[in-house]
């Protein structure tokens, strides 16, 4: 059994920090999503995985992977380039599979609970295909999924504007080498894109067995800066325990707060659930929280709370920023005047409240 990682996608919902990077290394809880993603991979057993890379910034997607082995994997890099849809992505993975079952799963999503029990399902089948669903309120976004009244999956829609149902793809999918003769069989949809929701579809139309499971636990599609933000909430609140690697002056540390080495907290008071990384400093200031701060950021003279704050960022003599994404390196500078700042901030900027 293979993995396949996608990580393009322009990430439009995600500017301006996707400007200077790819979405799926936006960090919760101090960790890149798609990090989550790869490490639910080799946790199935699955160590000889693909990343599809996309044309923002793959040398870091690179960087942070290398060849996977400091993560227990083997990791082969195939570039897409632009973004012209899953199927496409998946397409260019022909060779990597070959003969092989595989799993595609995309990288910027997040399962409560991991990919174990469906895999297992999928390989213990004869299906052909197997899709995760998980019922949502607002399926138009999604694509969908129309059963018959045995309760058999006949149909899938792309981001349908009448839903045949409340039940939305989830973005990983198990598939079998026969996929790609449905792929070279395609065509762009309206979008521009060839949708894996097309492909999935002949399978279905051409009689083979697509089977799908329903997903237990929570699912989030990080795209925007309120998932982002709700996902480093979920992840700290379940996953992190209380452990202070770092020095403590002068300060309360209360709850579950991980403060890595090198970090310091001076003058302070620091709430969990949240995360402290190496090399940070928080001086007489307030981290409440679901709030994570990257490596070497600096928060002083301030109040940060259910935010997300990437490495080498400063925030000084800011009275209050709540429900915040800031960029890596990116500088806030604020007067000490009253008021909730909510801000979303991309890498290596400056903002000077007034």
């Amino acid at each position: 059994m293979k993995g396949v990682i996608l990580h393009g996608g322009a990430g439009t919902r995600l500017r301006p920090l996707s400007y200077s990077g790819p979405k799926q290394l936006i960090p919760v809880a101090n960790k890149p999503v798609s990090q989550y993603v790869l490490e639910d991979l080799v946790s199935c057993g699955i160590t000889d995985v693909a990343i599809i890379l996309g044309e923002t910034f793959p040398e870091l997607v690179r960087e942070h992977y290398g060849d996977g082995s400091k993560f227990g994997a083997k990791i082969t890099y195939i570039y897409q380039g632009k973004p012209l849809g899953i199927a496409h992505a998946v397409g260019l993975c022909e060779e990597f599979v070959g003969d092989e079952k595989f799993v595609v799963y995309l990288g910027d999503n997040l399962l409560q609970h991991g990919i174990g029990p469906y895999l297992k399902k999928f390989q213990e089948s004869d299906a052909d295909a197997m899709v995760l669903l998980k019922e949502v309120e607002d399926p138009r976004r999604f694509g969908v999924a129309q059963f018959d009244e045995q309760g058999k999956l006949v149909k899938l829609v792309e981001k349908p504007r009448e839903p045949p149902s409340n039940y939305a793809l989830v973005g990983v999918y198990f598939l079998t080498p026969v996929i790609f003769d449905m792929i070279k069989r395609l065509k762009p949809s309206w979008r521009g894109e060839y949708e894996i929701t097309d492909a999935l579809q002949m399978l279905i139309d051409g009689g083979y067995k697509v089977d799908y499971a329903i997903v237990d636990g929570w699912w989030l599609d990080t795209g925007k800066k309120d998932d982002i933000l709700y996902a480093n909430a979920l992840i700290l609140d379940e996953r992190i325990k209380r452990r202070i690697k770092g020095e403590v002056k002068d300060s309360r540390v209360e709850g579950r707060v991980y403060v890595e080495e090198g970090a310091r907290i001076v003058s302070s008071k620091v709430r969990g659930p949240a995360i402290l990384g190496k090399g940070c400093l928080v001086e007489n200031s307030y981290i409440g929280p679901y709030t994570s701060i990257g490596d070497g950021a600096r928060i002083i003279n301030s109040s940060v709370e259910y935010s997300v704050i990437l490495g080498g960022a400063t925030i000084k003599n800011v009275i209050r920023l709540e429900e915040s994404l800031v960029g890596k390196n990116a500088t806030i500078i604020g007067e000490g005047k009253k008021g909730v700042m909510r801000l979303h901030v991309g890498d290596y900027s400056v903002v000077e409240l007034g």
